[in-house]
């Protein structure tokens, strides 16, 4: 009996202990500040009603814009309202806390959820943080977070210049910011492929992005952003938080002015350099920056612009005090619209006595030979930490990063890390942080896919380290398996993962020519699988399957083969079914390669061809990858039948 009494006993204190058992703290990326534990779970339901007391309609926005993000996650739309008080269950923003901490928010989570904030970006960051624990489970776990980033600048730079970057696409980016709180966003405008790789400078590829009146000509054919949705863009983004800076860099990467103008071209640094001894080139720079600056509502929106000013040549002290001058120039110049400067440093490299104004003006540190910070620092610049050997990432380039190092970044840097120096983690001229995608190899077969597919977990580890800096306490191998499981927003899926882990995603005992399967495509790593039968050659040109952004081809439109499209890049494999013939095909995928099988057999493997600079000196590595495109099927002839499609390859 005693023994019965004690386990009755001990299981009772069990229950007891676990019935008021605290919370522990939530994961979310980035990790909040500070959790004060309550217990118990609070759950939302159709009922719940999204209350917002603030007056300002700024906060309004929030309000309505998670209402819009809940549905995606949950398929229940709540209800919006402004006036009344919140009741059990509700979802409650009100303005107040320490306005010093503009994006500072607190969120308590009881018998409903309060959020107060300073300011709307408070309360659309608590949302956020909100929007991610609800993805985790419906179950709120009760408590109150205080939050706050260590960085006022958080931010990612993507050369949109060497290779068009699709408008949606970059509101599907700002989307997935947002939802991590990153909050600047660069657009690099222009740029020049390395003409080492083309046949000549009129060979080499160059473009701007951007729609220009005022040089008709200048840009892009293949790919550019019209004014209008460029500032319906930045508007957009500036309701997630995100704020856009538009770059035109010059006067090195400018061989898309020089190309429309070749009176521009510095004949002794080669057409990608302007000609600053030339006068026309101040003048020229003017009235290109005077299209977006000028008017009551300006094609650039925000408050800052980046002047570029990277990389030129330094040869002489000359050379150096007319790049000074320009410099110096274009700063005043944008800042004559009301706008802030953002620049790359370089004056280190290039040292001079010509002054260059400094206060109020932000520097990306990117290395140090180019702009010494401490040196910096001295004249009162206010920097962004962006150093090349940790957060460069240029596709299949074989220098900086391919992936960034994020077990590395996670657990040993901060933004005050600037390579061989480290300022002070509170240093008043340290704004934050940013990482960029370079995308140096034009025409190397990297797509939009392959771009995001590098960049989201970069993302999201950064996302950590600017916003709770040196104070991240989960351990990493726990930080990379969770953020693995996250969603990259609400609605957002441009890494195409489907299913479960390691399941078969779609099955279908026929694939009909014109069907649609209802999942857009999948990305990597996936084994898609199907039986062919063969009624006949396929015209060159017929699909088998086609999303919006590839097709996978049972006839090639160039040689009749099976292949495959994604952005501009097409892939030949060197196969195409005999009329009548029957056979089993399965395609594998992942980020370096993809793969033919013929009747279990590998036929041909596609990962890419190295390509020679024109001296043998340098090498392009070319990408042959694809998201398999699955929303419509193709006007084809043949049967296709046992279609397959799992997210992961059986090794």
């Amino acid at each position: 009996m005693k023994t019965i009494f004690r386990t009755l006993t001990a299981a009772l204190l069990l229950a007891c202990t676990a019935a008021v058992a605290q919370n522990s703290k939530p994961f979310t990326i980035p990790e909040v500040k500070t959790w004060k534990a309550g217990n118990g779970t609070l759950t939302l339901t159709p009922q719940s009603r999204i209350v917002c007391t603030a007056g300002d309609a700024a906060y309004k926005q929030v309000a309505s814009q998670l209402a819009d993000d809940y549905a995606l996650i949950s398929g229940t739309r709540l209800s919006v309202v402004t006036d009344g008080k919140g009741r059990d269950g509700d979802i409650v923003l009100r303005s107040g806390g320490n306005r010093k901490q503009a994006e500072s928010y607190r969120m308590a989570v009881g018998r409903n959820v309060t959020i107060t904030a300073p300011t709307a970006t408070g309360a659309l960051w608590a949302t956020r943080t909100l929007l991610q624990l609800l993805d985790q489970s419906p179950d709120l776990p009760q408590g109150t977070i205080d939050d706050c980033p260590d960085f006022e600048m958080r931010g990612f730079m993507l050369d949109c210049g060497r290779k068009y970057i699709p408008m949606d696409y970059l509101r599907q980016l700002v989307r997935v910011m947002s939802y991590y709180k990153m909050n600047t966003l660069q657009i690099h405008l222009n740029d020049v492929g390395f003409s080492r790789f083309y046949d000549s400078w009129d060979e080499t590829y160059t473009a701007f992005r951007l729609e220009c009146e005022t040089y008709p000509g200048l840009t892009a054919r293949d790919g550019y952003y019209t004014k209008k949705e460029f500032i319906d863009f930045q508007e957009m983004a500036a309701r997630y938080g995100v704020e856009i800076i538009p770059e035109i860099d010059a006067p090195a990467h400018s061989l898309a002015f020089t190309r429309y103008d070749s009176t521009l071209c510095s004949t002794e640094f080669g057409p990608d350099h302007l000609d600053l001894r030339n006068p026309k080139v101040f003048p020229f720079l003017e009235n290109l920056w005077k299209e977006y600056l000028e008017g009551d509502r300006p094609v650039f929106r925000g408050p800052r612009v980046d002047i570029g000013t990277d990389e030129y040549s330094n040869k002489d002290s000359l050379i150096n005090e007319t790049f000074r001058r320009l410099t110096d120039h274009l700063i005043r110049y944008v800042e004559g619209y009301g706008k802030q400067a953002v620049l790359w440093g370089s004056l280190t490299h290039a040292k001079g006595h010509t002054a260059v104004k400094s206060d109020n003006v932000i520097m990306a540190l990117w290395y140090n030979g180019y702009a010494d910070p401490l040196e910096m620092k001295k004249h009162n610049f206010k920097f962004i930490s962006i150093p090349d050997r940790w957060v460069y990432i240029v596709p299949r380039a074989g220098y900086y990063h391919d992936y960034l190092d994020i077990k590395m970044l996670y657990n040993e840097w901060t933004p005050n890390r600037v390579a061989d120096v480290t300022l002070d983690y509170d240093d008043p001229s340290l704004l934050g942080g940013m990482f960029a995608v370079w995308n140096d190899m034009s025409g190397n077969g990297i797509t939009v896919k392959d771009i995001h597919h590098r960049l989201f977990p970069a993302m999201q580890t950064l996302s950590a380290k600017f916003w709770t800096g040196k104070g991240v306490s989960v351990p990493f191998d726990r930080f990379n398996a969770l953020r693995q499981q996250m969603k990259e927003a609400p609605g957002v899926n441009e890494l195409g993962r489907l299913g479960q882990p390691r399941s078969q995603v779609l099955t279908l005992a026929e694939l009909k020519a014109g069907a649609t399967t209802g999942v857009d495509e999948i990305g990597y790593d996936y084994t898609v699988s199907f039986d062919l039968e063969n009624r006949g050659d396929e015209l060159p040109g017929t699909a088998l399957l086609t999303s919006p952004n590839a097709t996978f081809w049972l006839a090639d439109p160039v040689t009749g083969r099976f292949g495959f499209s994604r952005d501009d890049y097409l892939t030949s494999f060197n196969f195409r079914p005999y009329a009548g013939e029957k056979v089993a095909v399965t395609i594998k995928g992942n980020n370096t390669e993809t793969l033919l099988y013929i009747n279990g057999k590998l036929e041909e493997r596609k990962a890419g061809k190295i390509r020679l600079s024109n001296d043998k000196k340098f090498k392009m590595h070319t990408a042959e990858t694809l998201f398999f495109p699955l929303q419509r099927a193709g006007a084809f002839k043949s049967r296709v039948t046992n279609f397959k499609v799992s997210n992961f390859i059986d090794k």
